[in-house]
């Protein structure tokens, strides 16, 4: 090879930058080139849904902090339109392209948007991904509309339904399963949760889907056609209900890659449609598909800080030592959110389990523990206004300790009553959607924020 090694990471947010900086600190010392599709700097994304929609925090200064410098060449703005895996080269959308020794895919995820045919056009009708979405909701909810409807009652719904609030503003969620968070924490939980959303002033509806968004003459949103046949009258309108993997420009490179992402394996490996690794393809962040050594028979894909964090970390590691010294991605994974004021964090994988008990404090109490099992093996816990106590539940799911786990702690209650977590079957909170063809056996498990 004549001249520099070339690393190029097509993703330009948390994990691309993160892994820019390990392949640094793992000694790569070639060319490298980060290629993002938006025209800003690496930005963090959970203060978006929090203190910008709040007006606490502009989007400018959401940006992240760099841990050194990583002497890289950035092409910012232009997305990736396609690459080809032969001659080693990532075509941008501008007719540009760019060779590569070595390739990391970090493209992360965007929010699903509502259908142009049932209204998604209409001018008030918002998703909450990027800086634009937050600066273009943030507007919309100064002007002081007379209602919100925020369209699902996963993590991202709840915590724009609770800024809401706090702004005074009344706000009707729809949710199509029977309490909020169902497909992440389950029934039980969600039925505590959906306390918070009343206590709040929420007007939560329900076992209710959106059949149309209906705008005005000019275009703008006005109401909103439910399933129960009511109509709500809003102007703004959040659609909060899940994300799609920005795989779209890997279409016919012969990756295994759909819109739940990116399959790899636990070295963060890229795929081929036959399954078999891709020489000096990896995988990282929200976009990644991979089995962990703890849940056998799975892929997961992570819309996680943490896990975006990690992989990062892994992938560059294995991108610059993995001939040698190969590393697997194996992080518990963790998650948190703020709504309604409650804090609420998670260890492991609560989509799993079939039982749940509660270990700690009570659910009426708003401050409590629930452990999570799946045929007789701890694989989760949530802490609501409790986090410090998760690093000894995380090192009990990491030694595959049994369920319900014998605590003794001094808030517990008198004696362990497991309960059925009341996830939907089938559905995305335990046996998802078919996996790609090439692994027949691993299905998905997508662990976001809806």
């Amino acid at each position: 090879m004549n001249g520099p090694e070339r690393i190029v990471v097509v993703g330009a947010s948390l994990a691309g930058l993160r892994a820019a900086e390990a392949l640094r600190d793992e000694g790569f010392e070639g060319d490298l080139t980060l290629i993002g599709d938006e025209p800003y700097a690496p930005y963090d994304r959970p203060p978006l849904s929090k203190a910008v929609l709040s007006g606490w925090l502009p989007t400018d200064h959401t940006v992240l902090p760099r841990a050194r410098n990583i002497d890289a060449r950035w092409l910012l703005g232009t997305p990736a339109n396609g690459v080809d895996l032969r001659a080693r080269r990532v075509e941008l959308a501008d007719g540009r392209e760019v060779p590569y020794d070595r390739l990391l895919i970090a493209t992360g995820t965007r929010a699903r948007p509502w259908p142009q045919q049932l209204g998604g056009a209409l001018h008030g009708v918002h998703v909450l991904r990027s800086r634009d979405d937050a600066d273009r909701l943030r507007a919309a909810l100064a002007a002081g509309p007379g209602r919100v409807l925020v369209i699902g009652a996963g993590f991202t719904g709840g915590e724009v339904a609770s800024v809401c609030r706090d702004l005074g503003l009344d706000v009707t969620v729809t949710q199509r399963g029977g309490t909020p968070l169902l497909s992440a924490l389950g029934g039980v939980i969600g039925s505590a949760v959906t306390g918070w959303y009343r206590d709040a002033g929420v007007d939560l509806r329900l076992g209710t889907t959106v059949r149309a968004l209906e705008g005005d003459a000019r275009g703008r949103l006005r109401r909103a056609a439910l399933s129960d046949g009511s109509v709500v009258e809003a102007e703004v309108a959040v659609v909060a209900a899940g994300a799609l993997a920005n795989t779209e420009w890997l279409t016919g490179s012969g990756l295994a890659a759909d819109d739940r992402g990116v399959v790899c394996d636990a070295a963060c490996r890229a795929l081929a449609d036959d399954g078999t690794p891709v020489a000096d393809v990896f995988v990282a962040g929200d976009v990644a598909r991979w089995p962990h050594p703890l849940h056998p028979g799975q892929l997961l894909r992570l819309d996680h800080w943490d896990n975006a964090v990690a992989q990062a970390r892994t992938a560059a590691h294995n991108m610059v030592h993995g001939s040698r010294a190969p590393r697997t991605h194996r992080p518990l994974p963790a998650f948190w959110s703020n709504q309604f004021g409650v804090n609420l964090k998670c260890v492991g994988l609560p989509s799993l389990a079939d039982q749940v008990v509660v270990t700690q404090g009570s659910l009426d109490e708003r401050r409590f523990v629930a452990a999570y099992g799946r045929r007789g093996r701890l694989v989760a816990a949530v802490a609501v206004d409790s986090p410090r106590v998760l690093d000894g539940y995380a090192a009990l799911i990491e030694a595959g300790a049994p369920f319900p786990p014998v605590l003794n702690a001094t808030d517990g209650p008198g004696r362990l009553d497991a309960l059925d977590a009341a996830f939907p079957r089938p559905a995305a909170g335990g046996v998802p959607t078919p996996p790609v063809s090439s692994i027949p056996s691993a299905p998905s498990v997508l662990a976001g924020h809806e």
